[in-house]
């Protein structure tokens, strides 16, 4: 998966150039607010290229961000680095894959965004990325995380979908396929990306495979142990609405003991 996210990077951005990670940074501060008020430091398992940890880190939260690909974690310090040095004295990034990663250091809190605990396609690796959050938290600290939510996926199922999108020096035209696999509670999102460059029209074909898999309350109520984690709850990513079968994304909390 990280030759994947290392081919990703290099569009990544300009694919999601849209995406509002000041609202998304706003919506977990609140959170974060209401259920650990006195939090000051983040974790953010799979960070990409830094985002969301900027925003945070604008916010007054020391994060330390942490993903399996060298050049998404290059570009998020190529945003460091263009930050007023306060903002960036509260940041940094590391080379590490969500299920495995240890830092010798517990934080106030965990995050993992964009779908990253839905990119734990199996139950061990699920497993892994819950003891990975346990092991990282203090006690009291918060656990916050979204996913593909399972009912909604199977009521409105992928579908094809192509995106055109260019900047000044590439065009890009993305079409998804998926496959679903529902006694896996998986769906293959089967990406072909064309690439232009525009001062030579040299085009580059690039095929992704991003294995993603949706979650069940009562499976979340499994993986929140109640002998390690408290006051769980799930609700609807960035409107904190009751789940239903049209929330694709859910949100979930949950304290470490």
């Amino acid at each position: 998966m990280s030759h994947v996210f290392d081919i990703y990077a290099h569009y990544y951005d300009l694919l999601y150039q849209d995406k509002d990670y000041s609202g998304e940074s706003e919506y977990v501060d609140a959170s974060i607010r209401e259920k650990s008020p006195k939090a000051k430091n983040i974790l953010e398992l799979g960070c990409g290229t830094g985002a969301h940890a900027v925003h945070l880190a604008r916010m007054g939260y020391t994060v330390h961000g942490v993903d399996m690909s060298e050049n998404m974690l290059s570009r998020a310090e190529a945003r460091k680095a263009s930050l007023p040095a306060e903002v960036a004295a509260r940041l940094s990034f590391g080379i590490g894959d969500v299920r495995s990663v240890s830092t010798g250091q517990t934080y106030d809190v965990v995050i993992s965004l964009f779908h990253v605990i839905s990119y734990q396609s199996t139950n061990a690796d699920l497993d892994d990325a819950f003891e990975t959050a346990e092991k990282h938290l203090t006690s009291g600290g918060l656990f916050l995380f979204d996913f593909w939510y399972g009912p909604a996926v199977l009521t409105q199922k992928p579908k094809i979908r192509v995106r055109r999108l260019e900047n000044e020096d590439i065009k890009v035209t993305r079409v998804a396929e998926p496959t679903m696999h529902i006694n896996e509670n998986c769906v293959d999102v089967n990406y072909d990306i064309f690439i232009e460059q525009k001062n030579s029209n040299e085009i580059a074909q690039i095929q992704e495979k991003h294995k993603m898999r949706y979650l069940f309350l009562p499976e979340l109520k499994c993986l929140f142990d109640s002998a390690i984690w408290s006051n769980y709850e799930a609700c609807e990513w960035l409107t904190s609405e009751a789940l239903s079968d049209r929330s694709w994304s859910a949100f979930v909390s949950g304290i470490r003991k």
